[in-house]
């Protein structure tokens, strides 16, 4: 008998790092037996400079030596990190990967958009049962926003967009209410990249299904659930309509920058990004003419776990 081993997968991302540790047994079968999270904003001011700030850098490296001790208390025997937007975009953020392994003593993996978009989708098919069909996945990041198409589970096309909540944020600031003119102009900026940079062969067909990933959906998902505290299991599964997300978005509108953060299940550091992260999910359904999503908590760092533990297996 195959004795278990413990993996660790600490996703490295714009706004967000996450922590997994799994349990893996022969072949490649794997179960989680921790995860834990927290906003760093690593992209903070990378799309005016071009390059990842000092001050965002060590609290991001503080964060991911935490994890990477956390995953050890908790028995891993290996841990990769895998960095996505913030790292690859940046022009130090070669540099940064290269200082984050050398301090934590990691494999530091930079994905590119495509690799993120498939790993995407591993963990999506890791996580929930894919219908048949045509399905369009969708992940908000802090940097990037990643579409996925897939029939039947297999990967047809994806593409790697540059927009990202942390971005928009930093241009479209909504400290106090949400103004409605104001939130309009945020909404054509990311209608107009839909339609200017999704591929057609991404519309050029019915979509099934559409899932959507990461903190902005699963957060809109526990909003609409009336969630007083996270639970991951009601949320993973979860369908959300359009016209739950313009519920929320009128509420949270309604509120200030402040006032959102202390909304059960905002986190303080999502307070500035979920207008923008909204703003993305309706010109989503607004593109694919589409009135609602499944929510799923697996996306890629879960996906990363699933190609750690296969190529292994």
């Amino acid at each position: 008998m195959t004795t278990p081993r413990r993996l660790a997968v600490i996703d490295l991302g714009t706004n967000t790092v996450r922590l997994l540790v799994a349990e893996a047994e022969a072949g490649p079968v794997w179960r989680a037996v921790h995860a834990e999270q927290r906003v760093t904003r690593l992209g903070e001011g990378l799309e005016p400079q071009g390059a990842l700030g000092s001050e965002p850098m060590a609290r991001t490296s503080r964060a991911v030596k935490a994890y990477v001790a956390s995953a050890r208390r908790h028995g891993a025997v290996s841990i990769r990190v895998v960095a996505t937007s913030a790292v690859r975009d940046a022009r130090n953020g070669g540099q940064f990967a290269r200082d984050l392994a050398a301090a934590t003593g990691t494999i530091v993996d930079v994905v590119s958009g495509e690799d993120e978009a498939r790993l995407t989708l591993r963990g999506l098919r890791r996580g929930l049962r894919l219908p048949s069909g045509r399905m369009l996945a969708f992940d908000i990041g802090g940097g990037s926003t990643e579409y996925v198409l897939a029939r039947d589970g297999v990967l047809e096309s994806a593409v790697s967009l540059r927009l990202g909540v942390v971005a928009l944020a930093e241009r479209f600031t909504f400290p106090e209410r949400v103004e409605p003119s104001r939130y309009e102009a945020l909404v054509d900026d990311v209608r107009g990249r839909l339609a200017r940079e999704i591929p057609a062969g991404l519309t050029a067909s019915p979509i099934d299904v559409l899932v959507g990933t990461a903190g902005t959906v699963t957060t809109l998902a526990a909003l609409d659930l009336g969630l007083s505290a996270y639970d991951p299991e009601r949320v993973h599964g979860h369908r959300l309509t359009r016209g739950a997300v313009e519920t929320q978005r009128t509420r949270l509108a309604a509120l200030t920058v402040a006032q959102r953060g202390a909304v059960p299940c905002l986190e303080p550091g999502r307070a500035d990004l979920i207008v923008p992260g909204i703003a993305i999910v309706m010109a989503t359904f607004e593109r694919w003419c589409l009135d609602g999503m499944v929510v799923s908590e697996y996306g890629l760092r879960e996906g990363m776990m699933d190609a750690i533990v296969g190529s292994d297996a």
